[in-house]
């Protein structure tokens, strides 16, 4: 990988954008070498964690990739797209740790994770109309995350804000006052997921992903058809009979 570093541990990916010298900008380089990971993700990654080196998460696309893409500008902002839907869809849990520059691109990214933990300083916004441009495959993410009203306001203005008003906004789900309190939220997000079933875990986000979308009778009937075969399922039965035993199921680290 020639913009990620990827760190395996204890059934977690972490991932680091790693583009430093120019805040983590999202290229097409990097669009391509993280569809490829999360495209070969396996069931012994039970959750990712995505970050930015260099005390930034991501400053959105690379202008330098926008000005010589020529006739091909449609398809790499679509590939961006296909990106936040892949990320959203993966059955791991995806956690992000936004530091720095949360812009464009990386407002996207953040759009789409699981759980979103914030350094209070971290400076969030949609800058593409201030340039002359459109938050094209962003903005359906970010009206699902925090809601039309508030992403008509974010877009239309390309205002600036910071990790506490991203917690305001439902954005993100933690904001923390330092790096050593981001690293233990971290851990204890980590830990509260990883005492999930991965399987349940699986079927449940997509559940919660479908109610957005689907009519609700047969998403009920969809989920009913779920529960009933997970109550016999390997991770079914290891839970139940750990409740009863009274010790940690199998999959707990």
């Amino acid at each position: 990988m020639n913009t990620l570093l990827l760190e395996p541990h204890n059934g977690v990916l972490h991932i680091t954008l790693n583009r430093p010298e120019c805040r983590n900008a999202m290229s097409l380089e990097m669009v391509n070498e993280l569809r490829a990971v999360l495209a070969g993700l396996d069931s012994h990654v039970r959750a990712v964690v995505i970050s930015g080196a260099g005390g930034h998460f991501c400053a959105g696309a690379d202008v330098r990739d926008l000005v010589s893409a020529g006739n091909q500008l449609q398809a790499l902002n679509r590939a961006f797209g296909t990106l936040l839907q892949e990320v959203e869809a993966v059955s791991q849990v995806v956690i992000v740790v936004l530091q720095g520059a949360v812009l464009g691109g990386g407002f996207g990214l953040a759009c789409v994770s699981d759980i979103a933990i914030a350094d209070h300083q971290a400076q969030f916004g949609l800058p593409e109309t201030s340039l002359g441009l459109l938050p094209a495959q962003i903005a359906p993410f970010v009206v699902k995350r925090i809601g039309l009203a508030q992403a008509r306001r974010l877009a239309l203005t390309a205002a600036r804000f910071d990790g506490r008003e991203a917690e305001r906004l439902g954005l993100v789900h933690f904001t923390e006052t330092d790096p050593q309190a981001l690293a233990e939220r971290l851990d204890e997000v980590l830990g509260q997921v990883l005492r999930c079933a991965p399987g349940a875990n699986a079927r449940t986000k997509a559940l919660l992903l479908a109610s957005v979308e689907q009519p609700l009778g047969p998403l009920l009937d969809q989920a009913a058809q779920w529960f009933a075969e997970s109550v016999t399922s390997a991770e079914g039965i290891e839970g139940t009979q750990a409740f009863v035993q009274k010790r940690k199921p199998g999959w707990c680290r």
